[in-house]
């Protein structure tokens, strides 16, 4: 239980980082060029879920077991880490739009964390 708990909190900091360093280059991108936010959209979204996917990916290596199950905590945990800044921060909640794409976040992590399991050797069963 304790690898577990460990395994979701190293992928959901895994995410969160590469997220803000996403976001602080693209907004440097942003501020010295003539692009706008419309025309890198697609971009952040893909580099959005590769991110997801990535921590997904430390959970399970990190959890070796139960890789649907930590990789759903995890997006689940990062989902809620967004809603909670922005309800808190911007007294908003999801759109049907955002509410689609954390339901895809959430299976990207699962995707991610079971291929982090079986690509780590996840737990060995001994006869």
């Amino acid at each position: 239980m304790k690898r577990q708990i460990s395994a979701v909190l190293y992928g959901v900091t895994a995410i969160l980082f590469m997220a803000i360093a996403c976001s602080i280059i693209f907004a440097t991108i942003l501020r010295l060029s003539q692009l706008t936010e419309h025309s890198i959209q697609l971009l952040v979204t893909i580099i959005s879920f590769l991110s997801i996917f990535m921590g997904g990916y430390i959970t399970g290596g990190k959890g070796k077991e139960k890789g649907l199950l930590l990789g759903a905590i995890t997006g689940i945990v990062y989902s809620s880490i967004i809603f909670l800044y922005q309800f808190l921060g911007y007294d908003a909640i999801f759109s049907l739009k955002q509410l689609i794409f954390h339901l895809c976040y959430i299976a990207t992590a699962m995707l991610g964390s079971v291929l982090g399991v079986n690509l780590s050797g996840g737990k060995t069963r001994e006869s």
